[in-house]
């Protein structure tokens, strides 16, 4: 039976605490108990708000709504409003509940209906639901002579007696007692008066929890209620606006929804949670004295009608579009959300672009770049021109006298992306070395389409040597050709130019190559998302297959090691999984810990981690957090963890207060290419890692790693943390 429930109802208890938490834009279960707890303040509001969750959430499941919406608490946040709205005002009694199970699922239908209307323009319905349900509720009840308006509230102290003896009245009277100052005290009441509790202890709780919960929540918090109350005293409004039924918190909501839930985090945000405040006081001045015409609380419509309107407003923004940025993927933290979004910019603002490779194989030398001395120049300067050059710097052998004596002749041109082929130009004889063909200049030449706008164009290419025609469709890599001396050539080289139009001397794009590696001697170094510089050595990651294939997760790939640590041993296995998304990521159902991963096909990286930071996972989320598929040896490659990765917890209590504005620690990421063993048919490699947790420029934590890889696989993975040594080994 108890099965049953739970496939009838899965992730029950989390679907209640969420809707408690979705209030204040969170998930944190910590929150939603202390939230819970103080719905309870008033027995009769806090019962009410129960059944209305329990009633919305069993209707959501019966009726077969979204379950990841359900167990959010998305549909039932704005039932639990009605339920303790009404648990406030009304005396408990069969009438009373019957009334409240259909208000309860009246709101829930109405949060399907705005899910449906205001979500397909990419906003949320808030919390109109609950505006719309008490609202219809409190002028129904009119009619209804058997509901009794509640009495509570007059003799505050007997009710909390009866909640929790002496010793709730006593903390009552001696917060009541407590000489602050009267803007604090509204402060904490409109926190309190969320959940519809009106007295001081109740918004010290909840104030309490939201500190605990997000510090750039509780910050922003005081920011918002305390620009309206200086706003007040600046302009001589009345701050009874604020006090009376304690509707400040639609600036508290407000500024943390635009301050830090669907806006990063950031200096511009927080500008604009002080900027919308004049607006949100003048509709809550314009809105009380439409809505004292039918005798109703204007309860959260400013935060509602101020929070829709700015994020709809911002989607017609032609520019300018990080000042303020809206948030893509919901952490469901502030923090979370301006760290992954300062993380992701760092890693991956260049994936805007497609990740075209250079049109060779093996190593050549850049001979001529953008804005070039000979050619490359004006509307054509973002070009490249391309050779091939022994150690000695020469581009032929011999007197060089012949084509074939050139070492780039005749080698073949690849496609750089997928795409399929636009145009070519073919016939046009090799020239002599020495000479030019100044008719046609270009020579023999393909241009491949990737995308809309985006071509590749390749030049000088040897005649009659076309492997595709026009119209084929081409993978990355695929032979399009081979390298000629056509066109303006006097040495045989290729030309090689991205643009944004299909035509033979369309002008060029500035536009970066996705990945690459410059040899600097015998050092290499990986670039990414940049633009190759006149006499660079440069060459594609070259895949080694070992490595290649160690990293290439496949979805439903379950890989198992046995683990040895502080010498016990035991097994640990994951699995390969993709979401709906078709998001990637390696899942340990023993820690219920996802890494989340992408793979480009020439570097695998981890973008995330959710679950234990003490499991194995994560240690491998840390130690292969970027690895490019082609092994060169001595080469490091270096990348950032999110700031709030690895750093002590104390010091990320502090960091969040500012970090919209300054980070003082990072976590930095380093892998170096140590070894390789090659034999006939496979690679015998060592990685080592590493990551250093700093604090302005001092090392505060450090952790190593190492990886040998063999037969396709990770066959040995080491952790080094301190004095903690942790050995993982393939299991079969």
């Amino acid at each position: 039976m108890l099965k049953k429930l739970k496939n009838i109802f899965p992730h029950f208890i989390n679907s209640i605490l969420n809707s408690y938490t979705q209030i204040f834009f969170s998930n944190s279960k910590v929150f939603g108990i202390i939230l819970l707890i103080v719905s309870f303040f008033d027995l009769n509001a806090g019962i009410s708000g129960l059944i209305a969750v329990l009633s919305s959430n069993i209707t959501a499941y019966l009726v077969g709504f979204n379950r990841f919406n359900i167990k959010s608490g998305y549909y039932g946040f704005n039932s639990l409003l009605v339920g303790l709205g009404l648990g406030i005002y009304y005396q408990m009694g069969m009438e009373f509940l019957l009334v409240l199970l259909f208000a309860s699922i009246l709101t829930l239908f109405v949060t399907i209906l705005l899910e449906g209307v205001i979500g397909k323009y990419g906003l949320p319905f808030l919390s109109l639901s609950f505006l719309f349900g008490i609202w219809t509720v409190t002028l129904a009840s009119r009619e209804f002579t058997a509901l009794a308006i509640s009495e509570r509230g007059i003799f505050m102290a007997n009710e909390l007696f009866s909640i929790g003896g002496y010793f709730f009245v006593g903390i009552y009277n001696w917060f009541s007692n407590l000489n602050l100052h009267e803007s604090i005290v509204i402060y904490f009441r409109s926190l309190g008066a969320i959940f519809f509790q009106y007295h001081l202890f109740a918004g010290i709780v909840i104030a309490i929890g939201l500190l605990i919960y997000s510090r750039i929540a509780f910050l922003l918090s005081i920011i918002g209620f305390f620009s309206a109350y200086f706003l007040y005293q600046f302009v001589g409004g009345n701050i009874y606006e604020l006090s009376y039924s304690y509707i400040g918190f639609n600036f508290i909501l407000t500024a943390i929804a635009v301050g830090g839930f669907f806006i990063v985090p950031s200096k511009y945000s927080f500008l604009w949670v002080i900027l919308l405040t004049p607006l949100i006081s003048i509709t809550v001045t314009s809105t009380m004295a439409i809505m004292s015409l039918f005798q109703l609380s204007i309860y959260s419509l400013p935060f509602n009608f101020i929070v829709l309107l700015f994020l709809y407003i911002l989607k017609f923004r032609e520019r300018y579009y990080h000042k303020p940025e809206i948030v893509v993927y919901q952490q469901f933290s502030p923090e979370k959300n301006l760290y992954s979004q300062l993380n992701n910019k760092e890693r991956f603002h260049n994936f805007k672009y497609i990740p075209f490779s250079l049109p060779f194989w093996g190593e050549w030398i850049v001979t001529q770049a953008h804005h070039g001395e000979y050619t490359h120049k004006e509307s054509w300067a973002h070009a490249w021109d391309f050779e091939i050059v022994d150690e000695n710097g020469y581009n032929h052998k011999g007197n060089g006298a012949e084509k074939k004596d050139f070492y780039c002749y005749n080698k073949p041109v690849i496609s750089p992306a997928d795409g399929w082929v636009e145009e070519i130009v073919d016939g046009v004889d090799d020239n002599e070395i020495g000479d030019m063909n100044l008719e046609q200049n270009w020579g023999n030449t393909i241009i491949v389409k990737h995308a809309e706008k985006l071509y590749s164009k390749i030049s000088h290419i040897k005649k009659e040597s076309f492997k595709v025609k026009k119209g084929d469709t081409v993978k990355k890599g695929d032979i399009l050709a081979y390298c000629g001396n056509s066109g303006r050539s006097p040495e045989p080289h290729i030309h090689f130019q991205i643009q944004e139009n299909p035509f033979i001397g369309s002008e060029t794009l500035d536009y970066p190559i996705g990945h690459y590696i410059l040899r600097k001697k015998k050092d290499f170094v990986l670039i990414s998302y940049d633009k190759p510089l006149k006499d660079e050595v440069i060459s594609n990651i070259e895949k080694n297959k070992t490595l290649y294939k160690a990293f290439h997760f496949i979805p439903g790939q379950k890989i198992t090691f046995k683990v040895t640590k502080s010498g016990k041993e035991e097994k640990t296995t994951w699995e390969v999984q993709t979401d709906i998304y078709n998001n990637s990521c390696i899942y340990c159902e023993k820690t219920k810990s996802k890494a989340w991963f992408k793979n480009d096909g020439s570097i695998h990286y981890f973008t995330h981690f959710e679950g234990d930071k003490k499991s194995l996972l994560f240690y491998f989320y840390l130690g292969a957090y970027k690895v490019i598929f082609g092994f060169y040896k001595g080469l490091t490659i270096s990348d950032q963890l999110p700031i709030n990765t690895l750093n002590n917890k104390y010091l990320i209590f502090l960091q969040d207060f500012i970090a919209p504005f300054y980070r003082f620690i990072k976590s930095e990421y380093t892998l170096e290419y140590a070894r390789i063993k090659d034999n006939m048919t496979e690679s015998q490699i060592l990685l080592i890692s590493g990551v250093q947790v700093k604090r302005n420029k001092k090392v505060t934590k450090e952790l190593n790693f190492e990886f040998a890889i063999e037969s396709n696989r990770i066959q040995k993975f080491v952790v080094v943390a301190g004095n903690k040594t942790i050995e993982a080994e393939k299991a079969e």
